[in-house]
């Protein structure tokens, strides 16, 4: 019985020997040992996807709305090779989280270009026409809401 304690206690000498003598770097390796012993196979595999918000939370519904409007005509513009003005329309979008009444300006003046762009195909031309109406529409409530003068609508 002796000799089982006396083995036991040596055993935990030389492991801690061991790990003074890691220094530092001990606790990466024992962090990785944790994750080793904690790996099983998790239910999440059966369970949907969860849904990311592409608005940042914290913001005015009618902000999101047009983050959410400034998002999909982005993700078409870069879909279709026009990289320019979706670039722009993020840096609009980026504006309205920061200063939401200089990012709304700048989100019309792309707007503009985006009204002004024609593409060959008849029905991607009536695709953009129906985004870039979304968020106009969208920038246009959250102009009134804020009482943001002059917007006049075309």
């Amino acid at each position: 019985m002796i000799e089982v304690l006396a083995g036991v206690i040596a055993g935990l000498l030389i492991v801690a020997g061991v790990v003074v003598m890691m220094g530092p770097n001990a606790k990466g390796l024992l962090n990785r040992v944790g994750m080793l012993r904690r790996r099983r196979p998790s239910l999440s595999v059966f369970q949907p996807a969860r849904s990311r918000e592409v608005a940042t939370t914290g913001l005015n519904p009618k902000t999101q709305r047009v983050l959410v409007a400034a998002s999909r005509l982005g993700s078409w513009l870069r879909a279709h090779n026009h990289e320019e003005i979706a670039r722009a329309l993020r840096s609009a979008a980026g504006r309205i989280t920061s200063d939401e009444p200089a990012g709304l300006y700048a989100m019309q003046t792309v707007l503009r270009r985006v009204r002004a762009l024609s593409l060959d195909d008849g029905g991607a031309q009536e695709r953009l026409k129906a985004l870039s109406n979304e968020l106009r529409d969208a920038v246009q409530d959250r102009f009134e809401q804020l009482e943001l003068l002059p917007f006049r609508r075309p």
